[in-house]
């Protein structure tokens, strides 16, 4: 076994598998006949894959079937719409009555860490998903046991906490930005001193959009921000702040049978920590689109991952690339997909979890993606009801999707615009002009 593997093992097993060269598995290593661990492409072991006891090996699920998706927010919505056009049915599992996912599909409406309402799910579906990271991952793990789960649990489980999927990017041979584990007031004073200042201290567990994270620039910041952070709970970890010259993710698809695919990479602008824009094509060297491609195919291989993958990367200024995040499902910053490629990210997560030949990803236009939070809605709203001499004159089409939720809270994410351009400096300046962001 490789020191690869070995890392890996450690990293992406669960209790009562055991895991090797060629994937995780049950101890024993068989099930149904067929040899635990997924296909290998180029070299790479698929190690990351971890399989439960019972967990039903890869198979085609043809349109006619019934897809589940664990959470029923949009992205889910999304998927259903996607995967409906191809022939499939969807059943979603989510607490909020009526949710967006629940509007185009049939919803059970249960907690996720609700084991009843999962097994219903599970009753009701030939092949499950998620739609979002922080599901619960012990009823993820019964689902893979008990029915048929192509994502598995384990990289779901690496992914939902900051320290596992760090060793486990690192483990993939990508970089991370410097960090250490935090688990007293002392350990961010040594922590900060030798990483160097400025770093931002993390919730290990949950967090999103900027929550759960603590910008220190000066030591004076330590204590204030060590004294709220150790009230969540949690594991701490601090990062030293990159120094970065643009903020780009790459989408991979794997099927379980080993084909990848990646989408361009968008380049991303947040605002309050939220994203804001996803520029397609990226404006970044070519060289550096390569790398970042190249490395998120490393990692899905590596990793095992099944289904969309979204790896988050800085790219400092002299071009090197550090990984900050994975997402282990549909993106936002892969939005831009859904009218700029031949096949979208949600088509594409359809294809590999059900193991279908995964679609083109090439661009077919120029694109800019924005995101319309709460307080967007109405500026979005007025705009639709009258014609747009701007956007004629600039030669944009503008894309509006809507999520249907319930209530416009600022910061709330509540639909997109795919500006289709034939620059994205034409689609940049439309939006700059636009009265839709303005608030």
């Amino acid at each position: 076994m490789s020191g690869l593997n070995r890392e890996l093992e450690g990293l992406l097993s669960g209790e009562g598998e055991a895991c090797g060269a060629d994937g995780c598995g049950p101890v024993g290593g068989v099930q149904d006949g067929a040899a635990w661990g997924g296909a290998v492409q180029g070299g790479a072991a698929n190690t990351g894959q971890a399989a439960a006891a019972g967990a039903k090996p890869a198979r085609p699920i043809l349109p006619g079937a019934t897809i589940g998706v664990l959470g029923g927010g949009q992205l889910g919505r999304m998927l259903a719409h996607a995967g409906s056009r191809m022939g499939y049915r969807f059943v979603a599992l989510d607490p909020t009555p009526d949710a967006p996912c629940g509007q185009t599909a049939e919803q059970i409406v249960a907690g996720y860490a609700d084991r009843d309402a999962a097994r219903e799910l599970a009753r009701r579906s030939d092949v499950i998903t998620y739609e979002f990271e922080n599901v619960d991952a012990d009823v993820a793990a019964m689902l893979e046991a008990e029915s048929y789960v192509p994502q598995g649990s384990a990289l779901l489980h690496t992914t939902q906490h900051r320290l596992r999927e760090k060793r486990a990017i690192e483990a993939a041979g990508a970089r991370v930005a410097p960090y250490a584990e935090i688990a007293s007031f002392a350990d961010l004073q040594e922590a900060a001193e030798r990483l160097g200042l400025p770093a931002v201290l993390k919730t290990a567990t949950g967090g999103y959009d900027g929550k759960g994270q603590w910008v220190l620039r000066v030591t004076e910041e330590l204590a204030p921000a060590w004294d709220e952070a150790s009230r969540a709970g949690t594991e701490l970890v601090l990062e030293k702040f990159i120094d970065f010259e643009r903020e780009i993710s790459v989408i991979a698809a794997r099927r379980p049978s080993g084909e990848i695919r990646t989408f361009p990479p968008a380049e991303n602008i947040h605002v309050r920590n939220i994203l804001h824009l996803s520029i397609v094509p990226a404006r970044v060297p070519d060289a550096v689109i390569a790398e970042a491609e190249r490395l998120a195919v490393s990692i899905a291989e590596t990793l095992g991952a099944v289904g969309l993958i979204a790896v988050e990367m800085f790219v400092a200024k002299d071009g090197t690339l550090f990984v900050n995040e994975l997402a282990p499902r549909p993106h936002n910053s892969g939005h831009y997909t859904m009218e700029a490629c031949r096949t979208s990210q949600f088509e594409q997560h359809i294809r590999a979890i059900c193991d279908l030949p995964l679609g083109d990803t090439s661009l077919l236009s120029p694109v800019v993606m924005g995101n319309i939070l709460g307080e967007h809605v109405q500026p979005l709203l007025d705009w639709m009801q009258a014609r747009d001499p701007e956007a004629d004159r600039l030669g944009v089409t503008p894309k509006i999707h809507l999520y249907g939720k319930a209530e416009a809270k600022t910061g709330r994410k509540m639909g997109h615009v795919n500006v289709l351009a034939a620059d994205t400096a034409a689609a940049l300046a439309w939006i700059n002009e636009s009265t839709i962001w303005r608030v």
